[in-house]
């Protein structure tokens, strides 16, 4: 066309295609291609439309951005340009292509084609772009989540009503002894929650089948609405107490008129009902072992009906709403060795001793309360005379109250009746702690148990209480079952006596040693090393009015231990002689008397037990030692 300057592009010629002949548009190939200067269209940003109508051309931009640079919006139409500002001459020699009828081009020099600039505010349209996706694309992701969200809420609660449905069609209010309602689960229950567990005078005459003397099954009669009746136990299966292993639940009910817990085994459990109803039978006159009232079964449970109880020793310690006025720890700890003590001398091990096995019973007509051992699923009857039992039927007992010696592999030596003593112990220290156990916490516990890494952080204070407590549980958790006290002598330990009891046993102590020799075994034992126990110097630790009392009527020696004791025992016996000064500081007989002086000296007491141990078979030491075999070891 006239007046164009066509640029010179390279590329083979084709045979019959390419045309040269005159009249014709004749393109010379030429490596000298040549741009204005500034120019930032390309080649293949522009289309050339050569035909017979005169030319035309329309901006294509090759992309966005190129597209901004020519001037063409998004949505805008095609701009046609002129002819003259598309295609230009390959060269000054070279004759313009023009259609026909066209005058020649004009010789006069023209501009250089426009460049246009590259817009400032494309990046920015970029960036908005970008953040724009973004949001919207989290918000309907957010859409998608909370729509999932109200599903899985909808069929949740779909399922829980086909879940009551289901319950209520399986828990009927009329059950035949052919008929046992399903397994009511609620959640929060816990074997722990079994607080309600029981205790009776003896056991009630049972039905006898008259063909072979079996325990008849009687059908459920319906007492109530939602009461279930078997033989003369009765009780609701909604009002679960708790629930234990094995599918053992436990409920309220009722027996002979009086609420009991009723304990519901299952039918995989029917080998150990009867083991575990002839040991309730057998320690159920203790008044710190649960009673047991009665066995009932039908066609699929067996049920045994034990006294209602108000809470577990765990709520007893964990529970800040509890009331403890009519039983105080040493109290319970006290009962629960009691209980203990009972079932070894029957040759019966617990062997599943832990808090929620201790139960607080309901408060009698005096309003008091005491603690019972309850849960004799994994109890062991030692036969014969023996005094241990194999692990043949597995390792008894729950993780973290088990002595080491049951899961040693492989054991040294079968395990015994020691084996209730160290959960004792663990007990014990989580009464006095107030929830505490001495191997740590539920991860590490039974690894320290098996390391013998125990720690009565509670303990370490310098006081008489604690420096008590911590020998007494040190000595029941000791990693050798030999080396734990026996539960009588766990009973006769310092720890349990009263301040009464212990002024006693100075008194005797102080009588028993004055005519010893110096030189004896006995004052021996009592004055080695005494200078801890008497603080170096006891005189020196003890108020004004008091030396100067003491003073009148003979010399005491400040570095002995048995002149202490004597300065108790003449105190006491002449209180009431003393001047007002010195009863003031001295505080009422026997409480006050005695913190007085232990509190001055905390090792005192400890510390004169042992020395006397020597004396334990002496008929004035029975109170304070436990009497058998050795019994200056005991």
């Amino acid at each position: 066309p006239q007046g164009i300057t066509l640029a010179r592009i390279d590329g083979p010629t084709t045979e019959e295609v390419t045309m040269r002949e005159s009249g014709e548009c004749e393109i010379t190939p030429s490596t000298d291609v040549k741009y204005p200067q500034g120019s930032v269209a390309a080649l293949r940003s522009q289309w050339l439309l050569i035909g017979a109508d005169p030319p035309r051309a329309r901006a294509c931009p090759a992309s966005p951005l190129l597209g901004a640079a020519l001037g063409v919006g998004r949505g805008s139409a095609a701009i046609p340009l002129p002819a003259s500002q598309f295609l230009a001459p390959s060269s000054p020699e070279e004759p313009a292509v023009r259609s026909e009828g066209q005058p020649p081009p004009d010789p006069a020099p023209r501009e250089p084609p426009e460049v246009y600039p590259y817009p400032e505010d494309s990046t920015w349209e970029l960036v908005m772009g970008g953040v724009g996706t973004a949001l919207l694309g989290g918000g309907v992701l957010i859409l998608l989540l909370v729509r999932l969200q109200r599903q899985h809420a909808e069929q949740l609660e779909q399922r829980i009503q086909l879940l009551q449905q289901q319950r209520e069609m399986l828990l009927p209010g009329r059950v035949s002894g052919d008929r046992v309602p399903a397994e009511p689960v609620e959640p929060g229950l816990s074997r722990g929650r079994a607080s309600q567990l029981a205790q009776s005078s003896s056991p009630s005459t049972r039905p006898k089948d008259p063909g072979n003397g079996t325990v008849s099954a009687d059908p459920a009669v319906p007492a109530e609405p939602d009461m279930i009746v078997v033989g003369k136990v009765s009780f609701n299966p909604k009002d679960v107490l708790g629930h234990g292993a094995g599918g053992t639940f436990v409920f309220r009910g009722q027996f002979d008129g009086r609420n009991v817990a009723v304990k519901r085994l299952l039918p995989e459990c029917f080998r150990l009902v009867d083991r575990e109803v002839q040991l309730l039978r057998e320690s159920d006159e203790h008044p710190h072992v649960v009673r047991y009232f009665c066995t009932e079964k039908d066609k699929q449970f067996h049920y045994i009906a034990i006294e209602l109880c108000s809470a577990t020793l765990q709520e007893y310690v964990e529970s800040p709403s509890f009331d403890r006025r009519s039983l105080d720890a040493v109290s319970v700890l006290r009962q629960t060795m009691s209980g203990l003590a009972h079932l070894h001398s029957l040759s019966i091990v617990h062997r599943d001793l832990k808090p929620c096995n201790i139960l607080i019973s309901l408060p009698n007509r005096h309003g008091q309360i005491r603690a019972v051992i309850s849960d004799f699923g994994l109890c062991k009857k030692l036969q014969g005379g023996r005094q241990s039992f194999s692990l043949r039927s597995g390792i008894p007992g729950t993780e973290g109250w088990i002595a080491p010696e049951m899961l040693q592999e492989p054991p040294k030596e079968n395990p015994t009746s020691a084996v209730d003593i160290f959960s004792a112990g663990c007990i014990f220290y989580y009464v006095v702690s107030g929830g505490q156990h001495p191997f740590g916490d539920s991860l590490r516990r039974q690894a320290n148990i098996l390391a013998g890494s125990s720690q009565l952080s509670c303990l370490q204070e310098e006081a008489h209480d604690k420096l008590v407590a911590r020998e007494l549980i040190a000595a029941m958790i000791s990693p050798e079952p030999q080396r734990r006290p026996s539960a009588p002598r766990v009973l006769v330990h310092p720890f349990f006596w009263s301040q009464e009891k212990q002024l006693q046993f100075f008194q005797d102590v102080s009588d028993r040693v004055e005519k010893e020799p110096a030189e004896g075994p006995i004052v021996s034992a009592l004055e080695a090393g005494g200078r801890a126990v008497v603080r170096t110097n006891w005189r020196m630790h003890i108020s004004l009015p008091l030396q100067t009392d003491l003073r009148k009527f003979r010399t005491y020696k400040g570095g002995s231990v048995r002149d202490l004791l004597r300065a108790m025992r003449n105190k006491k016996h002449h209180y009431h002689e003393l001047p007002a000064e010195v009863r003031a500081a001295l505080g009422p007989v026997p409480e006050g008397f005695v913190q007085y002086f232990t509190s001055r000296f905390p090792r005192l007491l400890l510390h004169t037990h042992g020395a006397l141990r020597r004396c334990a078979h002496e008929r004035l030491f029975h109170p304070y030692y436990c009497p058998g075999p050795g019994g200056d070891n005991q």
